[in-house]
């Protein structure tokens, strides 16, 4: 594999820049060395259907080129698999599938042009049609996107520029990878830009504290009359809109019941001080009691238990499941294990929606430690030859993960289960609004809902709730 670093092509384009004339834009005049000094940002240029792109040199880890990946199943159509990159297996992502650009036929041993980028902590590799060369240019010069520039979704678009006479549409890397980034539309996607709180590592034996289990009494009791909103109410209307604007998060229906108690006990822990929330960091200590047990880890026995309580009795035998707001993985493979311990003659297919790509472009890759392989997941599990524990593939059969908006998902089928904990507090009205006309819609008539533990649909009409074990399940009426 032919491979280009970094620190080789920065020291190219230094020794480049390091010439005592080079010719301008717009070849009329030259630039002296004192002029070349203003060049503050460094970008890869590459070519995506004949049309001239760019990103951050400090995204680029190496370029290179490669083929034969190894295929992943039930990944999505634009990761085309794995690859051993010097002992890391890294997903290969095509750019042209993503963007739905024109793909030309593959011939069998092709090496592909790649771009190794880093994200934070992961490493992907990106398919392009060619990769040309280093500009550097004055970032002041780097003009806001528009739509008008390429087939690629604005979103997407860092800015564009001229140089060299091309104009070149920078991508923004950690916008198409993550959605942790500041932009209006994001309260419309699926899953919500949020610090997820610390949670430890479940082992077997530990001591670890678990987020009390409600009783039945408790989740049945009418909430009472919020003493401090009825009080307070300009506070309290200002918490809300500050949820929204700092989280995201929008209090509906869906979880008023919560909100209203959660703003009780936020008065009495300000001690006399402001309830307002006034930046992110306020609005994510006021949304810590929110998340579901095991959010974004592996699931404890207890917990296991308690969600396996949930599942319906179901003879069919296919048994469809959707579980928008997958994550890492974490809460697909657990349910996954639990539907094939309830349900073991049934072929079960679980439709698990993200719209963060490194989420769903890891997940099938997702290994388990080995303090967790020791407990209630072992059945589960094989061991690699590295040895390390991955599911099993019956297991990873199972899961279908997909690139997708929970609201707008007219190519699921009807399902009996749906496991979205967590994710409808953070849709606006609209989007939530159909979100939930499609659970009408799709959900068998002895299908069942399972939200997270502080949402609920008691208040939305033609749906029952129903306390199971220490958990709560709806149907519907």
């Amino acid at each position: 594999m032919a491979v280009q670093t970094t620190e080789n092509i920065q020291t190219a384009l230094a020794n480049a820049v390091g010439t005592s004339l080079i010719p301008s834009a717009d070849g009329s005049d030259l630039l002296d060395k004192k002029e070349v000094a203003v060049i503050d940002y460094k970008m890869i240029t590459f070519s995506l259907a004949g049309k001239d792109y760019g990103i951050d040199i400090m995204k680029v880890k190496e370029i290179a080129k490669a083929g034969r990946f190894t295929y992943v199943p039930n990944t999505l159509p634009f990761v085309l698999g794995v690859y051993n990159l010097r002992g890391e297996i890294i997903p290969i992502i095509d750019f042209r599938i993503f963007f739905n650009i024109a793909v030309p036929e593959r011939k069998n041993d092709e090496l592909e042009n790649l771009l190794i980028v880093t994200v934070g902590e992961l490493t992907f590799g990106i398919v392009v049609d060619e990769i040309d060369t280093v500009v550097g240019i004055e970032k002041s010069s780097i003009q806001p996107p528009h739509p008008i520039f390429g087939d690629i979704n604005v979103k997407y678009i860092y800015g564009v520029v001229e140089a060299n006479r091309h104009l070149f549409i920078l991508l923004d890397i950690d916008s198409i990878f993550t959605t942790a980034f500041s932009r209006e539309d994001k309260g419309q996607l699926l899953r919500p830009v949020y610090t997820a709180p610390q949670v430890e590592e479940y082992s077997a034996g530990s001591a670890k504290a678990e987020k009390p289990v409600a009783t039945a009494s408790a989740a049945a009791a009418p909430v009472a009359a919020s003493s401090a909103a009825v009080t307070n109410e300009k506070d309290y209307s200002f918490v809300v809109s500050s949820l929204a604007e700092f989280k995201k998060f929008y209090v509906t229906e869906i979880n008023e019941r919560w909100v209203k108690s959660r703003f009780d006990s936020w008065t009495q822990e300000r001690s006399g001080k402001t309830t307002q929330l006034q930046n992110v960091n306020d609005a994510e200590e006021f949304l810590k009691p929110f998340w579901s047990q095991n959010s974004d880890a592996w699931w404890s026995q207890a917990y296991a238990d308690a969600v396996y309580q949930l599942l319906p009795d179901n003879a069919a035998k296919q048994i469809v499941v959707w579980n928008p707001g997958c994550g890492k993985g974490y809460e697909s493979y657990s349910l996954a294990c639990l539907l094939k311990k309830r349900y073991p003659q049934a072929r079960i297919r679980m439709y698990a929606h993200d719209i963060d790509l490194l989420n769903v472009s890891n997940a099938p890759l997702l290994s388990v430690p080995a303090n967790v392989a020791d407990t209630w997941y072992s059945p589960y599990l094989t061991k690699k030859v590295n040895g390390e524990y991955t599911f099993t593939q019956e297991i990873k059969d199972i899961v279908m993960f997909e690139y997708h908006d929970c609201s707008n998902t007219n190519a699921i089928p009807v399902v009996d289960i749906v496991f979205a904990r967590d994710v409808l507090s953070f849709m606006p009205k609209t989007a939530l609004d159909a979100v939930l006309a499609d659970f009408e819609e799709k959900v068998k008539g002895n299908g069942v809902v399972i939200l997270g533990e502080n949402e609920s649909l008691v208040n939305r009409s033609g749906w029952g709730e129903k306390m199971v074990g220490s958990l709560v399940v709806y149907n519907k009426q």
